[in-house]
């Protein structure tokens, strides 16, 4: 059964269809200031816990305008999560460059080890995993998608990696896939896992981030190394 606001959202994204152009256009502009309002209040509240009239309230914009960019709740609530989950792309993308341009393996995967939880543990990075997996019985197909788009990437990605490094003789042979499993959780788990749990919103000191990344990459050439 649709929501009550959900379905009044839908008529007034259909009356607002006929507005002067100068006016929808000013609508159409004001779509990531109405995005960042809503992450910003879903990231503290959940998803019950916010309102279509706080995001409008806090982005300075009207209901009106924000169904008529987002149709409804629900689909400004998918928005929100999936662009925040652009975060980790550039990480991805660096992840073949830093192994390619460091001077021997155990140099590269340090210093991606440190990327790697440098981005992971980013305060807002937390919020929004902890906001995906508290929603993700009303929401499953969003929470499948978000895995799909970061974890399972950044394991993809990996593997790959991996893989390349196996046939340079870098690496030991074997599963590559296990590789990047193993690698991926030798180095964020436990400080993840502590974000996670106890709600700690802030940034790792370096030095620990440092050590943890160390250590992770230790007992990874350890099991896999030649």
């Amino acid at each position: 059964m649709a929501r009550a606001e959900d379905v009044k959202g839908k008529g007034e994204a259909s009356r607002g269809r006929g507005a002067p152009p100068k006016r929808r256009a000013r609508r159409m502009a004001s779509a990531p200031a109405i995005l960042d309002a809503a992450a910003t209040l879903f990231l503290r509240g959940g998803y019950l816990g916010t309102s279509v009239d706080a995001v409008a309230e806090l982005a300075r914009v009207s209901k009106q305008t924000i169904y008529t960019h987002f149709g409804d709740k629900e689909r400004l609530f998918r928005e929100v999560v999936l662009r925040n989950s652009e975060a980790a792309e550039p990480f991805i993308a660096s992840i073949e460059p830093v192994l390619a341009g460091a001077g021997d393996l155990e140099t590269g995967l340090r210093e991606l080890a440190r990327r790697y939880l440098a981005i992971v543990l980013r305060p807002e990075v937390v919020s929004l995993r902890r906001l995906v997996i508290g929603e993700a019985a009303a929401f499953p197909e969003l929470a499948r998608e978000y895995h799909e788009r970061v974890p399972q990437r950044v394991l993809d990605t990996l593997t790959v990696a991996f893989e390349r490094r196996a046939r340079s003789g870098e690496l030991g042979g074997g599963d590559a896939r296990r590789a990047a499993e193993h690698y991926a959780f030798l180095v964020i788990g436990a400080l993840l896992d502590r974000a996670m749990f106890t709600g700690e919103d802030r940034s790792v000191d370096v030095r620990e981030l440092e050590a943890a990344a160390d250590a992770g990459v230790r007992a990874f050439l350890a099991a896999h190394g030649l």
